[in-house]
């Protein structure tokens, strides 16, 4: 290993934290909010998290800081200011510490992202100004998207703009599932005008939750966080409130949701993180039958499993944020990762989760251990913007060009230095995602062939290619959203392990634990092959192939005990200060 690849290999530890390829100001902020919660400390947190105190102190800190303002304002709107851009790899790095905390934290975090995306995708600069100065005076933002009665199907909102004869309108409607939507001083509400039909009616404005025709209803949720419902009473929209019209508004709320749910998995990835250090401290440490409970075969299995999964979500979602940040109009690939960051590492965080619950067994219900507020809140990660179904539908839409119609594309390097992220400001409409071409994901598992788990999982990748050569899903099946989504679950992992591949390469991660991640996706692809098989609408060919794709990972004892070293080298090497 070296340097900067190894350091960004492992695991979060606040204790030792100094993402040296950031700047000194990132780096600066990045330890203070450390320091905050460290000082704060544990007891502090847990007893707000049952007592269900909202953080209006944290919330006071990151506007004394300036935190939100210095890695939520584009360059362009930063009035020259040095430190303000909108760089996701140091924004993928606050993400990850606030989840490291708690998704009590991290929530106001992400839904200022969700918040600011409409207002900085639009052309009107006024808004974008004051939007700007709203975060420099310490302000959050909210995403006003969702409603009660039709969720987020921004087909349907029944949040109406009615002209008021004066160039202007007035809005009427409620709005449902709005985090920050209590307090922010950012608020883009999505609605439509009344009278106006098709794409036309569509309208994001900006709203103001201080304003006094801004009505909040409640929170919905009995946790810390405010995730509101709001209601607007003929509440003014100005000309110069208006953000986007048309299929331009439509086109901005996808694409603000292409921005911020790719911060959910580091949030699950900084949760998952904190809760192995407290369960491997108290199982090798925590004596029965005369040894340490980690003496069992099956829990020292379940932790390597544990281990090797949170690794793998850290080198797929630190890839992407390369893709993120070389995203242009001519190379969308990050559309199909961003999706899989969002589904997949959302879905490992829970699993890894859950192992370490088995393994904690009573401990993990206890009041005073982050296990077991980790173990509640982490089931809400894959249901947040869009549920793993919908990811599911919208990866499937890209698996004919990734598999079967590679296209070159010059090197995507690892991408840490400081520079501004404007494109995901302008990624235009919502659209022509099959036209998405993919660079050749042979050559990379052909890499790594002298691994001997990359090397079955790369079996079953080419079987996977067999399947839809020779038995693809017919029409029935394909309108079959039970069936179809299980296809998307399996060609998932050959595109999940395809970047873990590249960013191995780049950190220089070991074989073993390379050999360990692939060992866990050679199973995973395995249970989605059995599940395949037993499908109502199976087919003979397609359960023949179900049982020909099951594979055993190979094994080697002496690399499961070197990974297993690695894990339980971190038994004590993390404690929050009390």
């Amino acid at each position: 290993m070296n340097g900067q690849g190894d350091a960004r290999a492992r695991l979060l530890d606040p204790h030792r934290y100094d993402p040296e390829w950031f700047d000194g100001e990132t780096r600066r902020l990045l330890r203070a909010t450390i320091d905050w919660f460290e000082q704060r400390g544990k007891r502090k947190l847990i007893e707000d998290y049952h007592a269900k105190v909202f953080y209006a102190d944290f919330l006071e800190f990151v506007a004394k800081e300036g935190i939100f303002a210095t890695f939520l304002t584009p360059g362009r709107d930063g009035d020259g200011h040095p430190a303000k851009r909108w760089d996701t790899a140091r924004i993928a790095a606050m993400s990850e510490i606030l989840g490291f905390y708690g998704l009590n934290y991290w929530y106001p975090w992400q839904v200022t992202v969700l918040g600011l995306g409409p207002v900085w995708q639009s052309e009107n600069a006024g808004a974008r100004r004051r939007a700007a100065a709203a975060l420099d005076a310490g302000g959050v933002a909210a995403f006003g998207l969702s409603e009660k009665e039709h969720g987020a199907d921004i087909y349907a909102s029944d949040m109406v703009l009615t002209s008021d004869g004066t160039g202007g309108y007035t809005a009427t409607g409620g709005k449902y599932y709005i985090g920050n939507g209590n307090c922010a001083t950012t608020v883009s509400v999505f609605g439509r005008i009344d009278g106006v039909e098709g794409p036309d009616q569509y309208v994001f404005f900006y709203a103001d939750a201080t304003h006094p025709n801004y009505h909040v209803v409640k929170n919905v949720v009995p946790a810390q966080m405010y995730v509101a419902e709001f209601r607007l009473e003929d509440y003014p929209v100005r000309a110069e409130d208006i953000l986007h019209t048309g299929a331009e508004a439509f086109s901005a709320a996808l694409n603000t949701v292409n921005i911020g749910k790719f911060n959910l998995c580091f949030g699950g990835l900084g949760l998952a993180t904190h809760a192995f250090y407290e369960a491997i401290t108290h199982a090798h440490n925590r004596i029965l039958y005369g040894n340490p409970v980690t003496a069992f075969p099956h829990v020292r299995r379940q932790f390597v499993d544990a281990y090797a999964r949170l690794i793998g979500m850290r080198l797929f979602s630190d890839r992407a944020v390369d893709y993120f940040r070389s995203a242009n109009p001519d190379d969308r690939r990050y559309l199909l990762y961003n999706p899989i960051t969002k589904m997949k590492v959302t879905t490992e965080a829970e699993r890894v989760i859950t192992l370490l619950g088995e393994i904690a067994a009573a401990k993990g219900f206890e009041a005073d251990n982050f296990l077991t507020l980790a173990k509640q809140d982490v089931t809400g990660l894959p249901k947040l913007e869009g549920t793993v179904a919908v990811n599911l539908a919208l990866i499937l839409k890209f698996m004919p060009a990734y598999l079967f119609q590679p296209q070159d594309h010059p090197p995507v390097p690892a991408r840490t230095e400081a520079a501004d992220d404007e494109f995901l400001f302008r990624q235009g409409p919502a659209r022509g995602l099959g036209k998405i071409r993919f660079h050749d994901w042979r050559a990379t598992y052909a890499r790594r062939a002298d691994i001997p788990n990359v090397a079955q999982f790369t079996a079953q990748a080419d079987a996977f290619l067999d399947l839809l050569r020779t038995a693809p899903p017919d029409g029935t099946q394909a309108g079959d959203m039970d069936f179809t989504l299980t296809l998307g679950e399996l060609f998932t992992l050959v595109v999940y392990g395809q970047l873990i591949l590249e960013q191995a390469e780049i950190t220089g991660l070991d074989d073993d634990v390379l050999g360990a991640v692939f060992d866990v996706l050679i199973r995973d692809f395995s249970g989605y092959a059995t599940e395949l098989h037993g499908k109502r609408s199976s087919t003979e060919a397609q359960q023949r192939w179900a049982v020909s794709a099951v594979r055993k990972p190979v094994t080697d004892d002496a690399a499961f005990e070197r990974v297993w070293q690695q894990a339980v080298a971190l038994d004590g090497a993390y404690e929050m200060n009390s």
